[in-house]
């Protein structure tokens, strides 16, 4: 017979270790990183698969329902017969030429749902899974493949603006990296870094511009990166360079937290304006409110019992017509966001990457994120010369913790001599 407890006390629960994690949903808890990490192993290997359906002449809307289906289908293999919700954290898009941001068509849409693509543009691929709440997404720009030769002139402005993706999404992740967090053991260098401030989002836009310039670009304007938490990718913080008039960003990078990074590089001036395209994309509030029509509170219903507060495209609802229709009165009431269709304002092309960070005391770990491209591929005459920007990419991401040896024997040349023409091995997905 359990011992009562003495008047006055009552008996303390007793909670075991692992329910004690269960309540704990930050990095410092082992199975968060290893559900970001589960979920970044999906997207990364969707985000591979769909880049190889881009094609010339093949329907966007194929090529993101099949995204899809892919995503769900690996979802399921993982943490089968767990009580934890898993799917996507964002549906597949591809975002055609001069589009800004992720694209995805309807079915019953007749003329959007045509829309194929086109040899040489540059389309944007972004997707994302989902494990327990903990989603990474990730983002590659690439041009289509095309079966004809193109000339000189189109083929450097080409590589000048995925060169300058790169590049600026290169110096970005490493400005990411909280000051003095990766300063050597000797006294004096660590008390130096530490008394570093984190760069001011006015100066890593002012940076980010550097490498821009060098290959005659610009970045797109309000391109942000947000503070991604459990059940939310757009948290309290953010940063968002090239801010469009009244906007800014807010906070710093922290050790612990794991952040969506994001750069749009346009050929044009950056700036942006809507489209005539229909929205598509939405996602779930925190605000609430009593939906009067009974399609859209049905409509609601399928969206927090599916998606819960990640986005989703109108086609992935059971019923599209009444999709588009239920989605009306929750995005005048605020409990459903609706995303614009957002494109280059002097029709230029655009490139973005997204990647899914964490920040733990060792550096910066990629999750998800696009792959190294070929930079040797690229052939033009323009280069980054900025010294204080050429030093800052020189910087490693993390610290070597020794669990991959062979990297230790690989010598870093420094980013003023990785010109696309002798690039190095050096990347930035080191663990």
């Amino acid at each position: 017979m359990a011992q009562e407890a003495p008047p006055g006390k009552e008996r303390t629960p007793r909670i075991i270790r692992s329910e004690l994690n269960c309540l704990d949903y930050s990095l410092n808890n082992p199975d968060t990183l290893t559900k970001y990490k589960t979920a970044a192993q999906i997207s990364n290997k969707v985000l591979d698969a769909v880049t190889g359906w881009c094609q010339e002449g093949t329907k966007i809307l194929e090529i993101c329902q099949k995204g899809d289906a892919l995503l769900n289908e690996e979802v399921s293999k993982v943490y089968k017969g767990k009580k934890i919700s898993k799917g996507l954290s964002h549906p597949t898009t591809v975002s055609p030429d001069s589009f800004v941001t992720p694209y995805t068509p309807l079915v019953s849409d007749v003329e959007e749902a045509a829309t194929v693509l086109k040899p040489n543009e540059i389309v944007k691929i972004q997707l994302g899974a989902q494990i327990d709440g903990f989603g990474t997404i990730v983002c590659n720009s690439i041009a289509v493949p095309s079966k004809q030769q193109r000339d000189g002139a189109d083929a450097s402005r080409e590589a000048d603006l995925l060169l300058a993706n790169y590049w600026a999404n290169e110096l970005l992740l490493r400005l990411m990296v909280p000051p003095g967090l990766l300063a050597s053991n000797a006294d004096e260098e660590k008390v130096k870094a530490q008394a570093e401030k984190a760069p001011t989002q006015a100066k890593i836009t002012q940076l980010l511009e550097k490498v821009v310039k060098s290959y005659k670009c610009n970045l797109v304007e309000s391109t942000t990166s947000w503070l991604f938490e459990r059940n939310e990718i757009e948290g309290k913080k953010k940063i968002i360079l090239a801010p469009a008039e009244g906007v800014k960003g807010e906070g710093t990078p922290e050790v612990g937290e794991v952040w969506g990074v994001e750069m749009g590089v346009s050929r044009g001036s950056g700036k942006c304006k809507t489209l005539p395209n229909r929205p598509t994309l939405h996602r779930r509030t925190t605000t609430t409110y009593q939906l009067k029509r009974p399609t859209s509170r049905a409509i609601l219903s399928e969206v927090v019992g599916e998606f819960k507060t990640f986005p989703f495209s109108l086609r992935q609802l059971k019923d599209e017509r009444d999709a588009k229709a239920g989605v009306i009165e929750g995005v005048r009431s605020g409990v459903l966001r609706q995303y614009e269709v957002v494109g280059d304002k002097d029709n230029e092309s655009v490139a973005r990457l997204l990647s899914t960070v964490a920040i733990t005391k060792n550096g910066l770990t990629l999750l998800a994120a696009p792959p190294k491209p070929d930079l040797a591929q690229f052939k033009t005459e323009n280069k980054i010369q900025d010294e204080e920007v050429l030093k800052i990419l020189e910087r490693p991401l993390n610290r070597n913790t020794g669990s991959k040896g062979k990297n230790k024997k690989k010598k870093r040349k420094s980013a003023k001599k990785a010109t696309p023409e002798e690039d190095d091995d050096e990347s930035s997905d080191e663990e």
